[in-house]
């Protein structure tokens, strides 16, 4: 099946679901300082439940991959649409930063589990550049998720306590599971997955493992998500604690950069009608480095908050176009074990970025120390687009 022959409906439908991660992550955020308040702690206390929720996510993710080849897609999503949901209720009710830490943990394995099928549902439908485009149209829908999801939580918080936030994150994921089994897993929507060896679960990720040319992307997609991942962990801090801005406007402020994500991702979309996916993500990673550079200099410099924002835009909004790319050009070598390397490559850009986001709490809380480990994470991503371009060179002068 093509891009074109896949309804929009479904294209809807995966992008909802995939919405649901950075709800999770972002509706909260502007409720950092009344977490904190309400639980007794600081708010860079509360800032780990960030950092638990991202690293516990990649544990999800890997446990989910495997069995949704094995046992089939729908199981493994519904299964952790409903421990998502029952975890952000019991979240809901927390009295402690323990019940919330331990609370985020489980609800991200719930998340992790329903993630990591929406990327095997794209791989049983399409491949290659169509499968680009496909994570690309995805992207534009699910790329509004952090752009409005800060706004809505200052709309709850405005209508009352921050633990209704996690009531609203639970009705979302119930209200899910109706949508997809009529769209996706009956009549017209449901697609025959290619069949799969059977084989355990071990084996299967030894498998994509011992498929050395795809590696590469794993740590590509890594290094970039980390750098995105450093933002959100820090964004309530460089916004309304360093440039002193209020929670109305760290909301704007956090918007402009989706706006930035949602630029690229619409530029991709044309690109990909002209351009393979691995150039698109070369020059989308050029760009993001270039972005990291003005970012250095903003922040050491001293630059106006316009400035700053500016140069924010343009290092997380090229990620619209990176992860689209990356993902299809990995999915690519994977026919019939799809969930297995959706999970490997989510739960290495989501295990590594949550131990990189707990680690940087060791770091003086300044806007430069937050900028240069935005800087370090992107440094492995710009190492591979420099190796991949001299990879194309050699093979394009090879005889």
């Amino acid at each position: 099946m093509t891009q074109s022959k896949t309804p929009f409906i479904v294209v809807l439908s995966l992008a909802l679901t995939m919405m649901l991660g950075p709800f999770s992550m972002d509706t909260y955020l502007p409720a950092f300082p009344a977490i904190g308040e309400s639980l007794g702690v600081s708010q860079q206390a509360v800032s780990l439940s960030v950092s638990v929720y991202v690293f516990a996510m990649a544990l999800g993710q890997l446990i989910g991959g495997a069995l949704s080849d094995r046992f089939g897609r729908q199981r493994v999503l519904m299964s952790g649409l409903a421990i998502f949901a029952l975890s952000s209720i019991a979240i809901g009710m927390a009295d402690s930063l323990n019940t919330l830490l331990g609370g985020r943990a489980i609800q991200a394995i719930g998340a992790g589990l329903t993630l990591v099928s929406v990327p095997a549902l794209v791989r049983d439908r399409v491949s290659g550049r169509d499968a680009a485009k496909l994570f690309s149209m995805m992207g534009f829908i699910m790329v509004l998720a952090p752009g409005i999801a800060p706004s809505v939580g200052s709309a709850i918080l405005s209508l009352g306590s921050w633990h209704y936030i996690f009531f609203v994150l639970a009705a979302y994921a119930v209200l899910l599971v109706p949508l997809l089994i009529r769209v996706l897993f009956t009549g017209k929507g449901r697609v025959p997955r290619a069949k799969s060896p059977q084989m355990s679960l071990l084996a299967r990720y030894k498998l994509v493992l011992s498929t050395k040319p795809a590696l590469p992307f794993i740590a590509w997609q890594a290094a970039s998500f980390s750098t995105l991942m450093m933002f959100i962990t820090y964004a309530s801090f460089i916004y309304q604690g360093h440039f002193e801005q209020s929670p109305s406007s760290f909301s704007m402020l956090f918007a402009a950069n989706i706006v930035a994500m949602l630029f690229f991702n619409i530029l991709n979309r044309i690109l990909l009608s002209r351009l393979p996916s691995l150039r698109i993500l070369q020059l989308a990673t050029g760009c993001q480095a270039l972005g990291i550079l003005l970012l250095l200099m903003a922040a050491f410099l001293e630059w106006p908050l316009y400035a700053f924002l500016a140069a924010m835009m343009l290092t997380i909004g090229t990620v619209g176009a990176i992860s689209p790319n990356i993902q299809a050009c990995f999915l690519e070598f994977f026919p019939t074990s799809g969930g297995t390397a959706a999970a490997l490559l989510g739960a290495a850009q989501f295990g590594i970025a949550g131990i990189l986001s707990a680690l940087s709490a060791l770091l003086p809380h300044t806007l430069e120390a937050v900028v240069l480990a935005m800087a370090a994470c992107g440094s492995v991503a710009y190492l591979l687009l420099a190796r991949s371009i001299i990879k194309g060179r050699a093979a394009v002068e090879a005889p």
